[in-house]
């Protein structure tokens, strides 16, 4: 079916409609295309901004509308709070997978004390990853829409090669509430190939390594290019390890030797005086051998610092060292020896550093390839990859892809996705399930195809259920479900209990029915509706998370009531009853808000139960 599109500033058509590349970052973020006429990817700087943005969303205190990159990275010390970065980390994770690193975070990370995805805090409003993400990538379309004139509506997201399916499913759901139809998410090893050239031609047979140390992550990936099929034969790296510790190095460095008053480890304006001198230092002896400043106190006192390229090094070795540990393990996992890479393409802008360039082409025995800006090289493989899908490079075999999303019924009526849209067919997929309700011993699985987030509002294609699973408490069962979608669209669905074995699988043909101009509709649909999908999803998730907690506190006072206060157990209920009346509301942010009341002030109680349950366990006895 043929579209048309109208550049909307010039009221002319448009022969095709561009589709952007975007590098959704953990610090800074970008926007890419290729140029209809050059055929060459390009980084958008739209109003002479820079191409880069940081990936940083600040609330302001008045209730405003958000503020997103540049001018909301001034507010990251005078108002950390209200300001949100590293969301990219935050993506498809729990608060116990965070661990000790959600202490670090300048804002609120809500502890609710569970496996569901965490929410952040500001003021009284609540806000998922998934929301601030889109929040960046508006920013992001909206730069396209003005520099190019014309609208944006469909983009190819990149994602680390390490993300997990739950993660990649997040950042697709971000570019919907951002009104982007996703048309692939494609790893960054794989974009930053493309951008320098590897893979295009589809007699390419080529393993490279792609070596990425960005402003707070780093990772390897060791990749098997051939006949435009990218394998990631290994990765490796540090989720928390970046050019931001290099700076904090530096900084160190400086306070140590030159005895730097204390506050400037305790007075925001004056640790970011310090954290930018190092980040300064840093830039500046990438291509010079001394680096001499100042900083000021709020007194008024200078104090000068310097730096040798010399002494640089040394600070920064270990990190360096790290990198390279990463490397050496990643290309044991792929079973490979550096001599049989084709090439070693580097990514991120911390790679500018001569030590990084030199540790990196001396592992790998070859010199490392930076002939591509490291900022940009990621979106620029990715409006490559957009360029492929729009079926603009006739020399790139494209297979076929999946037209509709593919997932099951969830609780609450939730359309949980397995095979997004556009994922290349042949495809297998699958995600692990649990009960619901203690002892039960049958699961139903139904079985959904559609773009919207309930599953009333897509099309099933059918149902069955597993019966003989052994009888548990709630959440004990392992319950995997896994698509297996062939060449011709013949669906598979199969789940298998893990502790018991219990398995039971259906063959269904999900595209059977949908003519062309459905798959339109429900596309369409998926995106007019986006805003909305998504709050109903996010409320739904909330309720079924409070009522979980209000069973767990329902538990836990029951039996533990002997180790409580009347006065505590007085506050508790006040408090359940507080959540049970915003249960009965129909908005999200009262329910969480008293769900992350109730957790703190129940917590201290079950760390003090805890802690008698230990001592009477050493004594040889055992509480409720």
């Amino acid at each position: 079916m043929a579209t048309v599109a109208i550049n909307l500033a010039t009221g002319t058509f448009q022969q095709e409609e561009i589709i952007v590349g975007i590098d959704l970052g953990t610090t800074n973020s970008l926007v890419a295309y290729v140029h209809p006429d050059t055929r060459q990817p390009l980084a958008i700087n739209d109003q002479g901004r820079g191409t880069i943005v940081p990936s940083v969303v600040h609330f302001p205190a008045d209730g405003g509308e958000p503020v997103v990159g540049t001018e909301a990275r001034e507010f990251l010390l005078t108002d950390p709070q209200r300001t949100i970065y590293s969301v990219k980390r935050l993506l498809g994770k729990s608060y116990r997978d965070l661990g000790n690193h959600a202490e670090q975070l300048g804002y609120k990370v809500i502890d609710d004390n569970s496996e569901g995805l965490v929410k952040i805090r500001v003021d009284d409003r609540f806000y998922s990853p998934i929301e601030l993400s889109a929040d960046i990538l508006k920013e992001l379309r909206a730069r396209a829409e003005h520099a190019l004139k014309t609208p944006v509506n469909r983009a190819v997201i990149t994602v680390p090669a390490y993300f997990n399916d739950s993660q990649r499913q997040a950042t697709r759901d971000a570019g919907r509430l951002a009104g982007l139809e996703v048309l692939r998410i494609v790893n960054e090893p794989t974009a930053a190939a493309l951008a320098y050239g590897i893979g295009l031609d589809p007699s390419d047979e080529k393993t490279v390594a792609v070596y990425d140390l960005g402003g707070g992550t780093f990772d390897i990936s060791i990749l098997r290019i051939q006949q435009g099929i990218f394998e990631v034969l290994s990765t490796n790296g540090d989720t928390y390890l970046g050019g931001d510790d290099l700076d904090r190095v530096v900084a160190e460095h400086w306070t140590t030797t030159f005895q730097l008053p204390a506050t400037f480890q305790t007075n925001p304006h004056l640790q970011q005086q310090l954290r930018l001198a190092a980040e300064m230092a840093k830039k500046y002896l990438s291509q010079h051998d001394d680096f001499t400043t100042q900083l000021t106190d709020e007194a008024g006192q200078v104090f000068p610092v310097t730096l040798t390229r010399a002494q640089f090094n040394d600070l920064i070795r270990p990190l360096v060292d790290r990198t390279i540990a990463a490397c050496r393990q990643a290309l044991a996992d792929s079973t490979l020896a550096a001599s049989d890479l084709d090439a070693v393409l580097l990514v991120g802008g911390s790679t500018r550093v001569p030590l990084v360039y030199d540790a990196v082409s001396e592992f790998f025995d070859q010199p490392a390839n930076n002939s591509l800006n490291p900022d940009e090289v990621v979106a620029l493989g990715a409006a490559i990859q957009a360029d492929i899908l729009a079926g603009n490079r006739r020399d790139v075999l494209l297979l076929d892809v999946t037209p509709l999303t593919l997932g099951i019924e969830t609780l609450g009526g939730l359309l949980d996705p397995i095979i997004p849209r556009n994922s290349k067919i042949p495809t297998k997929a699958g995600r692990q399930y649990t009960t619901s309700v203690d002892g039960q011993v049958n699961l139903k699985i139904a079985v959904y195809q559609g773009e919207r987030d309930l599953v009333s509002q897509n099309r099933k294609l059918g149902e069955f259920t597993l019966r003989g699973i052994p009888a548990m408490p709630a959440g004990l069962p392992k319950v995997d479900v896994n698509f297996l979608l062939n060449a011709d669209g013949i669906l598979q669905v199969e789940a298998i209990e893990l502790r018991s074995n219990t398995r039971q699988q259906v063959e269904i043909k999900p595209q059977y029915g949908l003519t062309d101009e459905q798959v339109e509709q429900m596309l369409m649909d998926s995106l007019v509706h986006a805003k909305e999908d998504v709050s109903a999803r996010l409320l739904i998730e909330a309720r079924t998370a409070a009522e979980q907690l209000l069973y767990q506190v329902g538990n836990f006072t029951k039996k533990n009531r002997q180790h409580l206060t009347e006065e505590e157990l007085t506050a508790t209920e006040a408090q359940v009853e507080r959540l049970r009346t915003a249960l009965a509301g129909t908005e999200r942010d009262p329910i969480l808000k008293a769900m992350d009341e109730l957790d703190e002030l129940t917590r201290p109680y079950a760390e003090r139960v805890m802690n008698i349950s230990i001592q009477q366990a050493m004594a040889g006895k055992k509480i409720g």
